[in-house]
């Protein structure tokens, strides 16, 4: 099972020393930039002036730009919530701020599936349309001297060159669009749409999705990974790793009628996936049908012969060939218990290529 959000490099929203300095430089950089006009940069079909005017605005407390911006994006998604809730979870005393994986972490432990979008201003935009809000990390600062800030992006106007921001004590702050894109640019271009589970984002990647619906799973949010992992399915029918992915969710909550549906599934889409093989010779085997099982774990190993997973294909076979030799009822039902645990197919992205 996917497990771990590849997220991008977490820093912590602070001030540093050289605010002086930085905010001197600020307007020289600003002069000096070659950034494209925000009107050139966006496609053409996309609207050229938006603003989210009933998107909640928390000032800022001292420090605090992290679980602010948060609870923005958090209550604009509908969850109610306020700022003072997410200190504990995402603000960190000590760096004066909160980093990427912290504020990510919160959402899902809210309910919410954190999509980190790829970092061009198409995808901004397009969220922007659909009446999502974003939450963006900015440096304030310079390189040499950073000021790490999380704001909340909720409009643009191209004509002027301009975005709108929540931030800090400002509910509407309107900034350059070449001063936002430089220190947006200088933050990484981490922008992240929080969706209810079950919905995708405007322009979604499949992988990219795959692994935010991974980490709503890992924060212990079954059921709601499960309505992502299904409207991954349902968007991408031809892609094994969504039916793989929701065949884990499904053996993780004990369905495994369902987990053996979405594992052959799979194996018919990619019958070359040494996992997706494993993982239903795992479910079979739970479901009282060992010869079944048995079968698809020895079709596992030929696959994973000589790979970083051919181990973990081993001991599946291996438990098989153990167990009771004749088959029972071999009766898959809605509700049975699962009492082992599904190959993990994290080294299986690296061959993500070959299942598409």
């Amino acid at each position: 099972m996917i497990r771990d959000l590849r997220a991008p490099r977490t820093r912590g929203a602070r001030a540093r020393s050289g605010r002086a300095l930085a905010s001197l430089l600020l307007p020289w950089m600003a002069a000096c930039s070659t950034v494209a006009p925000l009107d050139a940069s966006l496609p053409g079909d996309a609207p050229r002036r938006i603003e989210l005017t009933a998107t909640p605005f928390f000032p800022q407390e001292d420090h605090q730009c992290g679980p602010a911006a948060l609870a923005t994006v958090l209550a604009a998604s509908g969850v109610p919530v306020v700022p003072a809730d997410l200190v504990a979870g995402s603000y960190l005393p000590g760096r004066e701020g909160s980093l990427q994986a912290e504020l990510v972490a919160a959402a899902r432990r809210h309910g919410r599936l954190a999509y980190v979008l790829p970092g061009d201003p198409g995808s901004l935009v397009a969220e922007l349309a659909a009446g999502r809000p974003l939450l963006v990390l900015q440096n304030l600062g310079v390189d040499a001297y950073p000021r790490w800030h999380y704001a909340v992006l909720v409009g643009l106007d191209a004509g002027r060159d301009e975005v709108i921001l929540r931030s800090g004590r400002r509910q509407r702050e309107v900034m350059s669009w070449a001063r936002f894109d430089d220190s947006w640019r200088r933050g990484g271009r981490w922008a992240v749409v929080l969706l209810e589970p079950g919905a995708l984002p405007e322009n979604p990647e499949p992988l990219r999705f795959l692994e935010a619906i991974a980490g709503l799973e890992a924060a212990g949010r079954l059921g709601d990974a499960a309505a992502s992992y299904a409207a991954a399915a349902a968007r991408w029918p031809e892609h094994a790793l969504a039916q793989l992915g929701l065949g884990n969710n499904a053996y993780a909550r004990g369905d495994l009628a369902a987990a053996v549906a979405s594992y052959q599934r799979g194996v018919a889409l990619a019958p070359g996936n040494a996992v997706l093989h494993n993982n239903l010779a795992q479910a079979l085997l739970d479901a009282g049908c060992p010869r079944q099982a048995e079968a698809e774990a020895r079709t596992a190993a030929l696959l994973a012969a000589g790979t970083p997973l051919e181990g973990d294909v081993r001991d599946t076979l291996e438990a098989i060939e153990a167990g009771p030799r004749q088959e029972g009822r071999c009766a898959v039902e809605a509700g049975g218990s699962a009492t082992g645990q599904p190959l993990s197919s994290r080294d299986d992205l690296e061959a993500r290529a070959a299942d598409r």
